[in-house]
């Protein structure tokens, strides 16, 4: 047995040879980081430049698109990295870093998801009380305590890790995670396990629950409505739960290939459904949520209208062409 301590690294066997391809999926796994950086930063500088957009739900969505490029960084690098080494392995340091890393931003994702269902559903059944339920100052203090609290939630799941006695140094996965440790483990690994239970139950479950029931409060409300009400429940309900259903499908693959056996699958069906949740959300939301609310459609079109008449103030004339009075 060895504390995790003495282990110096950490082996990712779910690699496999691609030497043939490892340029190809270098410039695929670029090109959507690039993708997911460019999208989340440039939606984040609309929130943040067009005053229109300093609202709760704006607040709430930059919140939402600093965690996608939070959750991005902690994996991507890393994967450029991987991808074009022989040798697949990982220091002890940076292994509890990316596990840190990653399961905060999961932990933020589900929470923040929350607070947006919550902000949606004060506005749209109790319109009057929306001033005063949501205003700045709170909508700060969500966003802060929903970082913070996940934090603070997943150091007490890396330390519970560190400090296990392990048998071996190899983890069956392309990146880092709590779960693949807790599996080396010689040691008891009990309150591992509650710990992990019950942080699971309150971060998944949980918040699924809360987002599904004020959705339906939202079209209950709204169903009793006039058709343009039933068409802004609808507009409101659609990308959030698109967002939630996406984002729960990858993370509960992702949960039950870690604890069951999953040998069945192909290799690259496993490694695609694991990072799922890692690189489909970063690029999901921007899109789901800049296509389909109004505000942010009605800016980029007065963007676009802005540029197109500043272009055309300065076509180049041909003077050969022009007739001489």
């Amino acid at each position: 047995m060895m504390n995790s301590t003495q282990v110096s690294y950490f082996i990712l066997g779910a690699y496999f040879d691609t030497r043939p391809f490892k340029y190809l999926f270098f410039i695929i796994v670029l090109c959507l980081y690039v993708l997911i950086v460019g999208s989340n930063v440039l939606l984040i500088v609309v929130i943040c430049v067009n005053r229109s957009l300093h609202e709760p739900m704006y607040m709430f969505l930059c919140s939402l698109f600093v965690n996608e490029l939070y959750g991005s960084l902690g994996l991507f690098p890393f994967l450029l990295v991987q991808i074009l080494s022989d040798v697949h392995t990982v220091s002890v340091t940076f292994c509890f870093t990316q596990i840190y890393c990653l399961h905060s931003y999961l932990t933020i994702e589900f929470y923040n998801l929350t607070a947006m269902s919550y902000d949606r559903y004060v506005s749209i059944c109790h319109p009057l009380q929306y001033h005063q339920l949501m205003t700045a100052k709170i909508t700060v203090y969500l966003i802060a305590t929903l970082w913070v609290f996940s934090f603070l939630g997943i150091c007490v799941t890396t330390s519970l890790s560190f400090s296990l006695q392990l048998c071996s140094n190899f983890i069956n996965k392309v990146y880092c995670n709590n779960y693949s440790i807790v599996k080396l483990a010689c040691s008891d690994t009990t309150v591992n396990n509650i710990y992990g239970l019950v942080a699971s139950a309150l971060t998944t479950f949980l918040t699924v629950v809360l987002i599904i029931y004020t959705c339906l409060k939202i079209l209950k409300e709204c169903y009793s409505g006039s058709k343009q009400t039933r068409q802004k429940a609808i507009i409101t309900c659609t990308p959030h739960l698109a967002s939630l259903l996406n984002y729960t499908f990858g993370v509960c693959f992702e949960i039950v290939q870690s604890r069951l056996n999953m040998d069945h699958v192909p290799n690259m069906m496993r490694i695609f459904l694991s990072v799922y949740f890692l690189t489909c959300q970063p690029l999901f939301n921007p899109v789901m949520y800049g296509l389909n609310l109004s505000k942010i459609r009605q800016i980029w079109k007065r963007t676009f209208s802005i540029q197109r008449r500043y272009s055309d103030q300065f076509v180049p004339v041909d003077l050969n062409k022009q007739q001489v009075l």
